[in-house]
């Protein structure tokens, strides 16, 4: 245990739980109520008995209507936007110059794997730097080596030092990664067309963050996409960084990470 450092529980780690963390987007199916027709009951026969139906609490409200789109995609102007992409879900620009959804089925399931793949970068986003602030203080106060590779850098596929984390915690991780994995795609799997699912719901909310009314989960929605696209972006950067300035990314770009007053002078120094 002494071995696992900031590094391996919070870049490993973020693997085990991106799948069911980030939990302000893991959104909850329409509820149901139950509504009883009034009727008498005769005292010699049970025949008219009261009827109880299902019925959904949204099913009286007007719908709201589908979002007109512009023939052309918002992304990319020149190019025409693909059938498939009918501004129905958060973050919907109409980008998809190869064609790679060729119908609605498909476009869930890439919508599936890139909603997933955003949590687990928003995780490793705040992860991979906190890991390289604080790992060699942690491992200096548990009695191990820093699992850090040379430049204090975080240890990834470019960097090298994955061996340094004891197998026995990647395997944790990546059996409680395919279980969290395996109960989405179920869930997918038995939710019907109009049941309202979304990709990525695990109907996991346990702060009650996500909003009730339709507005609020748009917006919701729309700000988990983007974060989660921006931060995929982000980690690639930092793995492409490191390996090309041997440098971590704290010390890359000291002035994000340490006081103000601590970079001005260290560069104030380094300038003499």
């Amino acid at each position: 245990m002494a071995r696992y450092t900031v590094s391996a529980l919070m870049v490993a780690g973020g693997t085990m739980l991106s799948s069911y963390v980030y939990s302000a987007a893991a959104f909850v199916a329409p509820s149901y109520v139950v509504v009883a027709r009034e009727s008498k009951l005769d005292a010699t026969s049970f025949d008219d008995q009261p009827v109880v139906r299902l019925k959904a609490i949204d099913e009286n409200k007007p719908k709201l209507p589908r979002r007109t789109v512009s023939t052309m995609s918002q992304a990319i102007p020149f190019l025409r936007r693909p059938s498939v992409l009918t501004g129905e879900l958060a973050g919907d620009y109409g980008f998809d110059p190869l064609g790679l959804a060729k119908n609605e089925e498909t476009l869930l399931v890439y919508r599936e794997a890139e909603i997933k793949h955003g949590r687990l970068a928003m995780l490793a986003a705040a992860g991979w730097p906190v890991s390289e602030l604080l790992d060699r203080q942690l491992a200096d106060y548990l009695g191990a080596p820093s699992v850090l590779v040379e430049g204090d850098r975080v240890p990834s596929v470019l960097n090298g030092g994955l061996e340094n984390v004891v197998p026995e915690w990647w395997g944790f991780c990546l059996g409680m990664c395919a279980a969290v994995d395996l109960y989405g795609v179920q869930k997918a799997r038995a939710s019907g067309k109009d049941s309202g699912y979304i990709p990525g719901d695990l109907g996991w909310d346990p702060l009650a963050l996500y909003p009730t009314d339709e507005a609020g989960r748009n917006k919701m929605q729309l700000a988990e996409i983007k974060h989660a696209r921006v931060a995929m972006l982000g980690v690639t950067g930092f793995a492409v960084q490191e390996y090309v300035s041997r440098l971590g990314v704290i010390d890359e770009t000291p002035f994000f990470f340490y006081p103000l007053s601590r970079t001005i002078s260290e560069f104030l120094y380094s300038a003499n």
